[in-house]
């Protein structure tokens, strides 16, 4: 079947909760065997989510606190930063594939819904290729994984969300045009990005984003929803069946209000 329509995911919050027991335990295991002499709480780590990209989080953290030295400015920091990540993924990787990281409401459902229907489905995160492809096949699984038509990730683009090159890459290469698209996002920075994209998009709020502001959402729920838990509105207008869940029907009710 050819496919007129794509449905983007964002991974980290969307696909899973992946932040508070994922990432955030991850750095901070990576930060102690590093040395590093701090460790980052929830509250600070909420903050620092509005900086796109791990390696870019800790470079911001780390400019806002000269005191600490990790390394010499420069290619020194620089290289000692990206072994720090590279530690922590590999530390996240292995949460994700414990199984400590489930699915989010309605994220499998619905990706198979979008594919049985024809549409391409793809991802988009500013997160490392490789942290993002072990969440999608642990929410989703191989078989769907393999049905999918792209997953793009880490440092492809020039600038990280909330600029928007990640989102006008996947539309490259899925050959469609910001009308022809929908975005599912949970964060201020993501929901930006799409915005600045010129994509329709809906939230569903994680752990950290309940509390963000999403002023060009077409909809904001708790979750994409299951049969027997419906999603939670929130704000905008309510794209939910029957059943109060997101299906295929309601991504393209999104759609037509352009």
């Amino acid at each position: 079947m050819s496919a007129d329509r794509a449905l983007i995911l964002d991974c980290d919050g969307v696909l899973a909760d992946t932040e508070l027991d994922g990432h955030l335990l991850a750095f901070n295991q990576a930060f102690a065997e590093f040395g590093a002499p701090f460790r980052w709480t929830a509250r600070e780590y909420a903050a620092l989510l509005k900086t796109g990209g791990g390696k870019e989080r800790l470079m911001a953290y780390l400019a806002d606190h000269p005191a600490i030295e990790l390394a010499a400015p420069g290619a020194e920091l620089a290289d000692k930063v990206a072994a720090i990540h590279r530690r922590k993924s590999q530390i996240y990787i292995q949460l994700v594939n414990d199984g400590a990281l489930p699915g989010r409401p309605g994220v499998r459902r619905l990706i198979t819904e979008a594919l049985d229907a024809g549409w391409q489905v793809a991802v988009a995160s500013t997160s490392a290729q490789h942290s993002v492809e072990a969440v999608l096949r642990s929410v989703v699984g191989a078989d769907i994984r393999a049905r999918m038509s792209g997953v793009y990730a880490g440092d492809i683009v020039p600038a990280k969300k909330p600029a928007p090159d990640i989102y006008l890459l996947a539309l490259r290469e899925l050959g469609r045009s910001a009308e022809e698209a929908v975005v599912v996002e949970d964060s201020e920075s993501g929901a930006l990005a799409a915005a600045r994209a010129g994509l329709p998009h809906l939230v569903t709020t994680s752990h950290f984003t309940a509390d963000d502001p999403f002023p060009d959402a077409r909809t904001v729920l708790s979750d994409l929803g299951e049969p027997a838990a419906p999603a939670g509105f929130l704000a905008g207008k309510d794209v939910r069946n029957d059943q109060g869940v997101v299906d295929v029907r309601s991504l393209h009710r999104i759609l037509a209000e352009d």
